[in-house]
């Protein structure tokens, strides 16, 4: 725990307690009045109605087979003191029992896709809005950060880039940050929440400072995990460029998954942007450590780049979008100009042939007229008939070659 929430103080604006500085002032009973005090009309609220009891049956055969074991979805529950895990309860139950016994203590409990009824137990024991609560319930959220009286409730988009499949895979987190507990909710594979812990284990003097400092934690795991989706993805851009450039056909397709891609990225980061710096006023104004305000600015200030890049990202896609159309309109047009100029010089080719048909065609028409042999046809015998023969056809194809020449069909 930190030494502001050990030491509290008149002058701390979240300090229940009287004037002189003693904390019996915030309920009769010691610890546990004061966390017995916490609870509120919520927990009714949050408790469901009880089921009505079966009627009993007589049975009528062999006993069913007990059904697969409950999946518990807790992943890691501790309890930590002055920065150090004093232990690893192996239920929530446990858990929740060992907080009451050490007033001094700060919980930190990890879901994976929790239960109604395990959030509905967490939701009673520390006192949890039911809007935050349904909303860790039913996932789907965007980026927001929402102050319930004393509790922190956060919703953050990870992500992680994919190499085989070159894509990003997103995942939620929901975080309930209290006096004495830090709750996560994952819904997806990202982030990996047990490095974060590892992490501030191995460093006793930043755990130390309490949940303000496992939020930043996370934050700071959050924003690391974008870098390398940024990576991939400005990778993914260039070769893209490349195939638009060398004209490949499925370039278009993935383009637009790449952009749907963006969108869902910049949904992730750009309300990041104002949350920490909202994070950061409820810092100072609660006057938590000055190193871990100096942290959290850090983390502004990568999510502030990263939200800069996602932007040209998809500016950038937009651009090459167009280009590839511009360039696939360019393509077409001139295989439509070369299908022209194939179907012009065809047309020609038709020309000529049909012209020398034409002119062949008179002489053999002549001379297929004057070949019949028969007895009574005029001409037969007339002295000048086959000179007549060979002038007439003469004279039909230079009428007819001057005629195409004149056309330009030869």
């Amino acid at each position: 725990m930190s030494e502001r929430r050990a030491r509290p103080s008149s002058e701390d604006p979240r300090n229940t307690s009287g004037t002189d500085g003693s904390t019996e002032a915030k309920g009769s009973g010691g610890p546990k009045g004061a966390r017995a005090a916490r609870r509120s009309l919520w927990r009714r609220a949050l408790t469901p109605p009880p089921a009505p009891a079966p009627r009993p049956s007589v049975p009528h055969g062999p006993s069913p087979a007990p059904g697969p074991p409950e999946v518990v979805s807790v992943v890691q529950s501790a309890l930590y003191r002055d920065g150090v895990r004093v232990s690893a309860p192996a239920s929530l139950a446990e858990t929740f029992r060992e907080l009451r016994e050490q007033p001094d203590g700060m919980a930190w409990i990890g879901l994976a896709r929790p239960t109604a009824a395990e959030l509905h137990s967490l939701a009673a024991e520390f006192d949890l809005h039911p809007l935050a609560v349904e909303d860790a319930m039913e996932a789907h959220q965007r980026p927001k950060l929402e102050r319930y009286g004393e509790t922190l409730f956060v919703v953050l988009s990870a992500a992680r880039y994919l190499d085989a499949a070159e894509e990003v895979d997103f995942g939620e987190l929901h975080v309930f940050v209290g006096p004495d507990f830090v709750i996560t909710v994952r819904h997806g594979a990202a982030p990996d929440l047990s490095a974060v812990r590892r992490r501030m284990e191995g460093s006793p003097e930043l755990l130390r400072l309490g949940p303000e400092a496992v939020l930043y934690a996370i934050l700071d795991s959050v924003v690391d995990g974008y870098v390398p989706v940024v990576s991939g993805v400005q990778n993914d851009i260039d070769e893209i460029e490349t195939e638009v450039f060398r004209g490949d056909p499925a370039v278009s397709r993935r383009i637009y998954e790449l952009s749907r891609e963006m969108v869902e990225f910049q949904r992730a980061t750009r309300p990041l942007v104002g949350m920490l710096h909202n994070l950061m006023a409820g810092f100072a104004k609660y006057r938590t450590d000055e190193e871990l305000q100096r942290y959290l600015r850090d983390v502004a200030d990568h999510v502030t780049h990263t939200s800069e890049r996602v932007d040209g990202f998809r500016q950038a896609l937009t651009d090459i979008l167009t280009v590839n159309a511009t360039l696939v309109t360019q393509q077409q047009n001139a295989e439509m100009r070369a299908l022209a100029e194939a179907g012009f010089e065809q047309n020609e080719e038709i020309k000529k042939i049909s012209s020398w048909a034409a002119i062949l065609f008179a002489p053999t028409l002549v001379g297929t007229i004057y070949g019949m042999n028969f007895s009574h046809m005029p001409e037969l015998h007339w002295a000048f008939g086959y000179p007549f023969a060979i002038v007439l056809m003469a004279v039909v194809c230079t009428s007819l070659y001057f005629v195409f020449k004149r056309k330009d069909w030869l």
